[in-house]
């Protein structure tokens, strides 16, 4: 494949999150910055919310790995989890075994040990993954874990990462009180257009290539149009292209390899079509994307 053919070590598009690969544009660093800053004062909830493929996953992942050496932390990616095998997963999750034991014990358990690495300064912090998907009951469960703390401190901190039904579900009047505690927030948009070039480049970079530019202008150009900036789409757009470029014996990306990508993927048909009859609604969309705001076409996808 076109690994050998460009010097590389690794995949550059792989979907699979890496936190190897996070990129640091102004959106996503912003996000980091409201988690790194919400869990290091430890007051309340913290949210961020992103649609399907802006890379809220691999957020996740650069976050756990920027706090690791001032947390314990705990990691759910299981959201359908109910109130007691949230408890248990928590405890598993942060090395305890919760085998054999009732919730009062698991929870005085859980305390404990939230006590014992409070005392040696690493709060415990809790992020859960894909969190729209969270139960109500779950939901009310990890008000309660919040309510765990000293008088001076709170011995718990806790993420919520997931798309924009999230904040659908947390206008639930059942759950009302657990929205007064979410203290800082995010909404995590596509990559802008003046990025996507960049994006490319570092993401080449870290996979091993050496050489000069891959992805020509041109080539990036239609590549947004087709992906809207959302990350997902921009992997699976260059990866195809780069194969398309390969089998042309061609180290450079072209327009032409890019709309051979776009072609031969259903997601990007959408965006691109909006890019080619509502360009200022494109437009609008980079100027989003700039800002943090929700971005409008990834609702098609």
């Amino acid at each position: 494949m076109y690994r050998d053919f460009l010097g590389l070590n690794s995949d550059p598009f792989s979907l699979t999150p890496d936190s190897e690969f996070f990129f640091s544009d102004r959106i996503r660093q912003e996000a980091l910055n409201t988690l790194l800053y919400g869990v290091r004062s430890g007051e309340g909830f913290i949210k961020v919310v992103g649609e399907v493929g802006t890379g809220k996953t691999t957020l996740c992942r650069q976050f756990l790995r920027a706090i690791a050496d001032e947390a314990e932390t705990a990691y759910i990616l299981d959201p359908l989890l109910r109130g007691d095998e949230l408890l248990r997963t928590v405890a598993r999750e942060l090395g305890l075994d919760p085998e054999g034991q009732d919730q009062q014990e698991l929870l005085a358990a859980v305390r404990a040990f939230m006590l014992e690495t409070w005392e040696k300064g690493r709060p415990v912090v809790l992020l859960v993954d894909e969190a729209q998907a969270l139960p109500l009951e779950t939901l009310e469960q990890l008000r309660l874990l919040s309510n765990l703390e000293t008088e001076k401190a709170k011995l718990l901190r806790i993420v919520l990462v997931g798309q924009p039904e999230l904040n659908v579900r947390l206008r639930e009047p059942s759950i009302r009180q657990l929205r007064q505690r979410i203290v800082y927030s995010y909404t995590l948009g596509p990559l802008s257009r003046k990025d996507l070039g960049s994006y490319l480049q570092y993401r080449m970079r870290i996979a091993g290539h050496q050489g000069g530019l891959v992805f020509r202008p041109g080539a990036v150009r239609v590549l947004y149009r087709g992906s809207g900036g959302v990350l997902r789409l921009v992997n699976i757009l260059a990866h195809k292209a780069l194969l398309a470029a390969y089998g042309e014996g061609q180290p450079q990306v072209r327009r032409r390899h890019v709309k051979a990508a776009v072609r031969d993927t259903e997601a990007a048909k959408g965006v691109a079509l909006l890019a080619r009859f509502s360009p200022a609604l494109m437009a609008a969309q980079s100027a989003a994307a700039s800002t943090g705001l929700a971005p409008f076409a990834t609702g098609m996808l």
